[in-house]
């Protein structure tokens, strides 16, 4: 009995030392890699060698020009002869090689500060345009204007001509006791009034706030505003930097709009009692407002060299070559930001492991990358209108991989906070199964040394 009682209890120890072994065995060879594949922060593959080519891109223009000499415009020593005598064709293959000098030296130097302030709008894809009639006494003023026949006149072929370059809509509104919020000072020699250049940026605040258009307005909006000032500070002129008043009597503010400030003739209150009627004249207005608009885009007057002939623009007022010079800033430009959030974003996801690399997030981030080497292409085959719309969806691609949400998820789950909530789930299976494994272990080596005692 007791023999078989021992062999029993050998028999237990071995199926005991086996079942230890087993969930060992299952804990550490399924267990841990399960857990690990399961657990681990879900991360799609990314084309950082592509992003990270952006940098070096080389952009290219390719921009066709034509040059037409008038007759005796070539001197008698430059033209020269071709060598034939008989043509039998009425169109001639011509093959000649021009050689372009520049003369011009580059010159780098920082900006100014109002430099800084005057930069262009930035690139979106459309935007919001608010002509505003201001009428601070409508006691005394019974203003009219024809913002309908004027939009359609003057401003819709211009934004036409400006389709290329995003999508624009067009509203007006008229404001009753509208005030500028700035006091403007009598000039004795002149029996009229001025604003000072120092005072003109207050006067945007207080009417800003008037007007209403930005607050649910999902793209930029440009608010072009046409003041009439009350009777007790009529006329009312804008003054320059030396004090010399504005022959514009108007003044812009980049990214914002502008103001015109439209005096009434006072000729007009000799004639009628109060309110007198007022009627704007819309092409003395829609010239200073159009000029304003075309400097928001940054389409300034280019600076014509002596002796040099500049045609004017067309009814559109918008030239083909500025418009060509508009969208090759705007592609250089959004070709700029996106490569640059597309490089921030790599970098970002380098050094942060945990950080959630979604498949939608990794579509966005190749589709911006296709999207900035495919600009790159139709910049240098100068198709500008395909180029540019390739640079806006570069940006739209990469700015919604970088501002993803997906991407937080994960990034505030420090380490700590990892062992503080996986440590009550597997010590208390870990512990039994490592004191059976020591077990074993010296169980196992003591029966080693006994065998070599007895040898």
């Amino acid at each position: 009995m007791a023999a078989a009682g021992a062999a029993a209890t050998d028999l237990e120890v071995v199926r005991g030392k086996r079942a230890a072994l087993f969930f060992a065995a299952v804990a550490i060879l399924l267990g841990l890699p399960l857990w690990w594949k399961t657990t681990e922060t879900y991360r799609a593959p990314l084309p950082y060698s592509q992003i990270s080519g952006l940098n070096a891109l080389q952009l290219r223009l390719m921009v066709p020009v034509t040059v037409v000499f008038t007759r005796d415009s070539v001197p008698l020593d430059d033209q020269e002869k071709l060598p034939f005598t008989v043509v039998h064709e009425r169109e001639i293959p011509l093959k000649y090689k021009m050689k372009i000098k520049c003369r011009f030296q580059k010159a780098y130097r920082r900006a100014s500060d109002h430099e800084e302030d005057a930069l262009s709008l930035s690139s979106v894809h459309g935007y919001e345009i608010t002509f505003s009639l201001l009428n601070p006494d409508p006691k005394s003023h019974d203003v009219h204007w024809d913002i309908e026949g004027a939009v359609q006149r003057y401003v819709k072929p211009f934004l036409n001509a400006l389709s290329a370059a995003g999508n624009f809509s067009v509203d007006s509104q008229i404001l009753y006791y509208a005030m500028l919020g700035v006091n403007p000072r009598f000039d004795p020699a002149s029996s009229s009034y001025y604003l000072a250049m120092h005072s003109l940026p207050h006067v945007i605040n207080p009417v800003e706030s008037r007007l209403g258009s930005s607050a649910a307005s999902l793209y930029p909006v440009l608010n072009f505003l046409l003041y009439v000032p009350e009777l007790a500070h009529s006329p009312l002129y804008i003054q320059d930097k030396d004090g010399a008043p504005v022959a514009a009597n108007a003044f812009h503010s980049p990214r914002w709009g502008g103001i015109m400030i439209y005096n009434v003739d006072p000729k007009i209150y000799n004639a009628s009692n109060l309110p007198v009627r007022v009627e704007v004249n819309m092409v003395q207005v829609m010239e200073v407002f159009l000029a304003q608009l075309r400097l928001l885009f940054g389409i300034a007057q280019p600076q014509v060299p002596p002796k040099c002939l500049l045609s004017r623009p067309k009814s559109e007022g918008l030239m083909t070559w500025e418009l060509d010079q508009l969208l090759w800033a705007r592609s250089v430009e959004n070709l700029a930001t996106a490569t640059t959030t597309l490089t921030s974003l790599a970098q970002l996801l380098g050094k942060i492991s945990n950080i959630v690399i979604k498949d939608d997030v990794a579509s966005e981030v190749y589709r911006a990358v296709a999207a900035v080497q495919k600009a790159a292409e139709e910049l240098a085959l100068g198709h500008l209108s395909s180029a540019f719309v390739a640079s806006q969806e570069a940006v739209t691609s990469s700015e919604r991989a970088f501002f993803d949400p997906s991407l937080l998820h994960l990034l505030y789950f420090p380490d700590d906070q990892k062992f503080a909530i996986y440590i009550p789930l597997f010590l208390p299976m870990a512990v039994p199964i490592l004191l059976s494994l020591v077990k074993i272990f010296l169980e196992t080596h003591k029966s080693w040394k006994k065998s070599e005692k007895k040898d």
